[in-house]
């Protein structure tokens, strides 16, 4: 019993300590989570300042910190992305982007010339697979897979004729 009870004089001490550390913790990840983690250990604290149980410090911790997470984290990280650009970049950026064959493109091997001006190592799309693009076809990139595009060719009425 005097476990608990010197448990519950010190707790302060505890939620200190937890505010500190889910503090440093969100200044690393930046996604409010842990803000909102924080601001329930502060609920805690003050619940153990004005002399509450140890059970129901923790309860109150919780119970705020979930409606933080819940209610007010989603509206500020639509606020804080508001202003990023749309536009994709890197990898991303390259899907949908039109080229030019260079190296007959089969499912094995090939080489394509992007829009933007890159030269990539290029494979048909499984569903084009059968086909080789012979060097000129126009074609679009479908994915990236590591430093290989996979295409598919732009207009597929000529191939069939």
């Amino acid at each position: 019993m005097e476990l608990i009870q010197t448990i519950e004089d010190w707790a302060w001490i505890g939620w200190l300590v937890l505010i500190l550390l889910f503090l440093v913790i969100e200044m690393l990840t930046l996604d409010f989570t842990f803000l909102m983690l924080s601001i329930g250990g502060v609920a805690g604290l003050a619940s153990d300042l004005l002399g509450a149980p140890l059970w129901l410090q923790v309860v109150i911790a919780a119970v705020v910190a979930a409606v933080l997470v819940l209610v007010l984290r989603p509206p500020l990280l639509r606020r804080l992305r508001r202003g990023e650009d749309p536009t994709p970049s890197n990898v991303d950026a390259l899907v949908g982007l039109g080229g030019r064959v260079l190296s007959t493109v089969s499912a094995d091997s090939g080489q394509v010339k992007l829009s933007n001006g890159d030269i990539w190592t290029a494979r048909a799309e499984p569903s084009f697979a059968t086909l080789a693009l012979e060097p000129g076809t126009a074609v679009r990139v479908s994915r990236i897979d590591g430093a290989t595009a996979f295409v598919r060719p732009e207009n597929t009425q000529e191939l069939s004729a």
